[in-house]
């Protein structure tokens, strides 16, 4: 009975055996499409595998990008994005005439994307993505994705500018008031086209009052009541310019 056992895994191992690829007999183009059959699989790790011994027995072929963007793909897939973001970046670079390059620029930055943390972390990773997706919007502006690209954008910027308009409030609790007129300054200008920026601009008017850098509140009440019309502070800035133009004149 022990040795049938034996006999069953024996015949199981050699049936494996015979079910692998000798991809040595392949053409490139084989080679390739045998790869691209483990991919679409989800056979990922020898995926991977097979995608870099193309890369590697057979530079400057025809489907040298195919395999570099597929592997840069598959490290996705498998949500390895600094690695994907690395394989996306080096067909970008090495095989420029690709037409694969329109598709791994916006990977690169879909990559950086998906690293991107919660707002309250560090911001490395939100900018990078931001900077990648701007590379494809520059370079390909007519490309179908260039909508989804500027949503993202946008949704990037508002995270960035939401840890800085916590700062600022920090800051101002903490009585700090000249680090929390500059951060909220940054807010208004950086990322004015974000929902943080009118909230920032009346932040920061308020605190150049309490500080009675009437000029300066002036200059940037006059700012938000051109920009801001439709904000829920609008009257109440509208009032703070009647009083300040008041104060002034008497």
């Amino acid at each position: 009975m022990k040795k049938f056992g034996l006999l069953i895994l024996a015949a199981a191992y050699f049936a494996g055996c015979s079910g692998s690829v000798d991809t040595t007999v392949l053409t490139s183009q084989e080679h390739y499409n045998y790869a691209f059959e483990l991919f679409t699989d989800e056979d990922y790790q020898d995926a991977i595998r097979e995608f870099q011994s193309i890369l590697l027995q057979y530079p400057g072929s025809a489907v040298n990008d195919d395999a570099q963007y597929h592997l840069g793909l598959t490290y996705f897939n498998r949500e390895e994005y600094l690695l994907a973001a690395y394989e996306f970046s080096k067909l970008i670079r090495d095989i420029p005439a690709s037409t694969y390059v329109p598709e791994a620029q916006y990977m690169l930055a879909e990559s950086y994307y998906q690293l991107s943390p919660n707002y309250q972390l560090d911001q490395a990773y939100t900018k990078k993505a931001i900077q990648e997706f701007q590379a494809f919007l520059d370079f390909f502006p007519a490309n179908p994705k260039v909508e989804e690209a500027e949503q993202k954008i946008q949704q990037l910027n508002e995270k960035l500018a939401r840890k800085e308009f916590g700062s600022a409030r920090i800051y101002e609790k903490m009585d700090y008031t000249n680090a929390a007129i500059k951060y909220y300054q940054n807010v208004a200008e950086t990322y004015h086209d974000t929902p943080f920026a009118a909230d920032a601009l009346y932040r920061k008017i308020q605190l150049l009052i309490s500080k009675n850098k009437i000029p300066e509140a002036l200059t940037d009440i006059n700012t938000y009541l051109l920009k801001y019309t439709d904000n829920s502070n609008y009257k109440e800035v509208l009032n703070l310019k009647g009083e300040l133009i008041g104060d002034t004149n008497e």
